[in-house]
């Protein structure tokens, strides 16, 4: 039976979609299945679960460590970016000094050629503009049209109008951010939560093992003792960080504003939806594909591999 030649046409005048694959280049693709999800019970840095979890106001979970050496990093990153800042202000400030001074050296030099000589000389204007070569092709000197767009050109060809690789360093914000969620976040404005674990499977199993790994954890609500999954929709209690299904604190809080577990007072705004955890499925899930775009050419190799999944 002859090959199929679908996937190995060579002689048509365009690309197919399974060529464009092959080659390596464009936007590549990839839809996310389970495991490449954070769980609900998943720190969003090491993706590992969580020790000491903290949470801020959007509900994004952070091991205390984690959270701490990212806050750490980003004041070490905004000081150098000050410090770097500042450094670039003194430099543009000593070479408006050192302009300001060349320009009235040359101005009390005109002033003084024109009153003490002879015959006056050209002024360094003219000397300047002959010295780069750049005339028109009928004149002897640069008229001011010339010299207008000599200023303004990007001429690679000429020493005179080659652009300067200038790097200029931006003021850094000076506050720390959400590294989950991108926006304002203090070390102040982070509160400690407490999931309640399921120890009913540890009592029945205790014979058989003693100890259990933090993979195999399980939480409960602690009002109606469901175990909590990533299809669940989860809240927090910025006031005592103990963590509730939905239901239970959207039915009970509301009506009691205490705690059902430390008896603690609580309001509305201490009610904290917590990010839920993924489960590959696109009717629960948002973001469920990645994308890369890659600028690789044919021959490079790389056409079959796939995207890193973000």
């Amino acid at each position: 039976m002859p090959q199929r030649h679908s996937k190995n046409n060579n002689d048509l005048a365009y690309f197919t979609y399974d060529e464009k694959k092959k080659l390596g280049y464009g936007t590549q693709r990839e839809r996310l299945g389970k495991d490449s999800i954070k769980p609900f019970d998943a720190c969003s840095l090491c993706l590992k679960p969580f020790i000491d979890p903290m949470c801020c106001h959007k509900g994004h979970v952070f091991c205390r460590e984690c959270i701490l050496e990212c806050f750490l990093a980003q004041k070490k990153d905004i000081q150098r970016r000050l410090a770097a800042h500042t450094s670039q202000k003194k430099q543009d400030k000593d070479e408006e000094e050192e302009r300001l001074m060349l320009q009235k050296a040359r101005e009390l030099d005109e002033f003084d050629q024109q009153n003490h000589s002879a015959m006056p000389r050209n002024s360094d204007k003219n000397h300047n503009d002959d010295k780069n070569g750049f005339h028109g092709a009928n004149s002897v000197k640069t008229t001011s049209f010339e010299e207008e767009a000599l200023k303004t050109m990007k001429a690679f060809w000429l020493p005179s109008a080659t652009p300067a690789a200038s790097v200029r360093v931006d003021a850094p914000e000076t506050h720390t951010v959400c590294p989950e969620g991108k926006e304002k976040l203090k070390l102040k404005n982070l509160f400690a939560i407490r999931f309640t674990e399921d120890n009913s499977e540890e009592e029945e199993n205790k014979p058989k093992s003693a100890s259990s790994s933090s993979y195999d954890k399980s939480y409960i609500c602690p009002s109606c003792k469901v175990t909590l999954t990533n299809t669940m929709s989860l809240v927090a209690l910025s006031s005592c960080g103990h963590v509730f299904c939905k239901k239970c604190a959207e039915k009970f809080m509301p009506v009691d504003k205490v705690c059902l577990v430390c008896d603690k007072p609580c309001k509305d705004r201490n009610l904290v939806g917590l990010k839920k955890g993924g489960t590959g499925f696109a009717e629960h899930d948002d973001h469920l594909e990645a994308k890369e775009y890659k600028h690789l050419g044919s021959g490079s190799g790389l056409g079959l591999v796939r995207p890193v999944k973000t």
